[in-house]
C-alpha cells in the first residue's frame, strides 16, 4: 500500500505490504514490514505510528492482526507506548539494528551509470555554509525590526481574507498578480518613488530574486555582457551567471556606478544591474549626472537597465531619492521592488515594473515558471496599503532606524576612532565599515559568530582581486540600547583575531 494520511488519525500510514495468498500469517507480515521500515530509516525514532484501529482500517485486516504485530514490536523494543498519546518508534532501538545497512545521503551511485546534469545547472554557484548566516540580532543584514510590526492589524486582515475570500482571489490565473494589489503598488510608486507605471505594467513576483530570474530569461542570451556593480549584490550575480551572461564588474564610488568605466570595459553590454538609490553594499546614491549618463548609454546602445530599489524608503538625512526609472523617457529601465525589507522577508513578495512593449514577453516567461503568484497575501497587503497602515509603518520605521543608525555610528566612532571608514550611513537598514588591508574579515566574522554577533564580510561582495575588507552591519533588528554592548563585543573580537 502507498502511505497516506490515516482517516481519524494524526499519524501517517507507512508502506506495509500484505499478501493474502501467502502462507505467512498476516500479523507476521505486518510486523516484518514495520520492522524493516524502522531498520532502513523510513520510520524514524520518535515518529508516531497509526493506532491499531486506523491501521486495520487502512489495510483492511482484523484489528487483532495489527495488535499482535504491535505487541511483538513493543516487546522487542522497536515501539514505545505512551499512555494517552499513542504508539511511537522507540528512541533507543535494539543494538543489533545497527547491523542493518541504512541508506545514506552520501551513498555511492557508481553502479547506476552516468548521471549527467545540464551545463547551465553548473553555472549556479553553490552557497557555502558560513557561520554568520541566519543569526538574529546584531548585526544581521536585511532584518527589519520584527518586534515593531503591527501584527494585530496584519492578523485581522489575514483573518478577514481567509474567512471570506473573494471568488477572484480563489480562482484567478493572472500571471501579473492581483489587480487590486497592482493598483495599490502603482499609487505608492507614483507618489513615493516617482515611478512611471500603470497596473498593466506591474508583475507580482516571489521576491526580487524571481524578478531577476524572469528578467534574465527575457532580456539576455548566453554570452551577453552584463554590467555588475563592484562591489555588488552577490545573489544578483548568481542569477546572471546562471543565465550564461558575461559579468562585467564596474567600479562604484561615492557617486554610484562609474558609467565611463563601464563603457570602457564593455560599451556593447546588453544590460546593467544597478542599485542607484542605495548602492549595495557601500550605500552611495547615484548622482544625477551618473543617472543621465547611464540612461543615455542604454538608449545609444540599445541596452537595458535593471534597477533594484530594495530599501529606498529609509533615507534619514534627506527626502527619499526619486527612482532612476522615473527619469527614463525611453522605457529602458526594468524596476524591481520588494516588501522583504519594509514588512518581513518570509512573505516572499516583490514586484517589477516592466516597459509596456515587453509585458507580453515577461508574462510568457512567468507563465512557464509558476503560472501566477499566490493571492492571499496580495489581497492582505492591498488592504494594508489602501487603509494607510503601510505608510504609517514606513514612517515609524524610518524614525526607529534613524535612531538606531545614529547610535551605531556614534558607538563605532567611539570604539574605533578613525581606524575604520564608515560608508552608507545616510540611508537604508545597514552601513558598511571598511578595514585596513591586513585585516581578514572572513576570519573575524567566523569568530564573531561564535559570540552571537553576525558580521557580514565585505570581501564576499567583490569578484575582482581588488578587494576591500570590512563588514556590512545591519541595524534594523537590533535595539538601540543593545548596540553599545554589541559594538564592544565586535571590538573585542577584532582585537583577539
Amino acid at each position: 500500500m502507498v502511505g497516506e494520511i490515516v482517516r481519524g488519525s494524526s499519524a501517517l500510514t507507512p508502506v506495509v505490504t500484505v499478501d493474502r495468498n501467502s502462507s505467512q500469517p498476516l500479523h507476521l507480515q505486518v510486523y516484518r514490514s514495520l520492522r524493516n521500515a524502522i531498520a532502513i530509516g523510513v520510520l524514524r525514532p520518535g515518529q508516531r505510528v497509526p493506532s491499531s484501529r486506523a491501521m486495520s482500517t487502512e489495510l483492511n485486516v482484523s484489528r487483532i492482526t495489527i495488535l499482535e504485530a504491535y505487541e511483538q514490536l513493543l516487546a522487542e523494543g522497536y515501539f514505545k507506548s505512551r499512555k494517552g498519546a499513542g504508539t511511537f518508534v522507540s528512541g533507543s532501538l535494539p543494538e543489533y539494528l545497527s547491523q542493518v545497512r541504512r541508506p545514506s545521503n552520501g551513498r555511492s551511485q557508481g553502479a547506476s551509470g552516468p548521471r549527467p546534469v545540464a551545463k547551465r545547472a553548473l553555472q549556479f554557484p553553490t552557497e557555502p555554509a558560513t557561520a554568520w548566516r541566519g543569526g538574529l540580532g546584531a548585526f544581521a543584514v536585511h532584518q527589519p525590526a520584527f518586534e515593531e510590526f503591527p501584527y494585530a492589524i496584519w492578523s485581522r486582515l489575514v483573518t478577514h481574507h481567509s474567512k471570506d475570500p473573494s471568488a477572484r482571489a480563489i480562482h484567478c490565473i493572472d500571471p501579473l498578480g492581483s489587480r487590486r494589489f497592482r493598483e495599490a503598488i502603482c499609487e505608492y510608486l507614483r507618489t513615493a518613488r516617482a515611478v512611471q507605471c500603470e497596473p498593466e505594467q506591474v508583475m507580482i513576483v516571489s521576491g526580487s530574486q524571481q524578478a531577476l530570474q524572469i528578467a534574465a530569461n527575457v532580456l539576455l542570451d548566453p554570452g551577453d555582457a552584463v554590467w555588475m556593480e563592484e562591489p555588488g549584490y552577490r545573489l544578483a550575480r548568481n542569477v546572471f551567471a546562471a543565465a550564461g551572461s558575461r559579468l562585467i564588474p564596474v567600479p562604484v564610488d561615492d557617486e554610484g556606478l562609474n558609467v565611463e568605466a563601464g563603457i570602457a570595459r564593455s560599451a556593447q553590454a546588453r544590460a546593467a544591474y544597478v542599485t542607484p538609490s542605495h548602492q549595495y553594499p557601500l550605500g552611495s546614491a547615484m548622482s544625477a549626472g551618473r543617472r543621465l549618463q547611464l540612461l543615455n548609454w542604454a538608449q545609444r546602445y540599445g541596452a537595458w537597465i535593471i534597477e533594484d530599489d530594495y530599501d529606498s524608503e529609509y533615507r534619514f538625512e534627506s527626502a527619499p531619492i526619486s527612482s532612476l526609472q522615473g527619469l527614463d523617457n525611453n522605457a529602458r529601465v526594468i524596476y524591481i521592488g520588494t516588501f522583504s525589507k519594509v514588512l518581513f522577508a518570509s512573505l516572499r513578495l516583490g514586484y517589477m515594473v516592466i516597459p509596456p512593449d515587453l509585458v507580453e514577453r515577461f508574462i510568457a516567461v512567468r507563465y512557464a515558471i509558476d503560472i501566477f503568484p499566490p493571492y492571499l497575501f496580495q489581497e492582505v497587503i492591498a488592504d494594508f496599503m489602501r487603509q494607510g497602515h503601510f505608510a504609517r509603518h514606513i514612517r515609524r520605521m524610518r524614525q526607529l532606524y534613524s535612531q538606531r543608525r545614529k547610535v551605531l555610528v556614534e558607538q563605532l566612532r567611539e570604539a574605533f576612532g578613525g581606524a575604520f571608514q564608515l560608508r552608507g550611513a545616510e540611508a537604508g537598514m545597514h552601513l558598511t565599515v571598511t578595514l585596513p588591508p591586513d585585516f581578514d574579515d572572513v576570519a573575524i566574522a567566523g569568530k564573531a559568530a561564535e559570540h552571537g554577533l553576525w558580521l557580514w564580510p565585505l570581501s564576499g561582495s567583490y569578484v575582482t582581486k581588488e578587494v576591500r575588507t570590512g563588514f556590512i552591519l545591519g541595524y534594523g533588528n537590533v535595539a538601540a540600547q543593545a548596540i553599545p554592548g554589541a559594538v564592544e563585543k565586535m571590538r573585542a573580537v577584532i582585537s583577539s583575531v
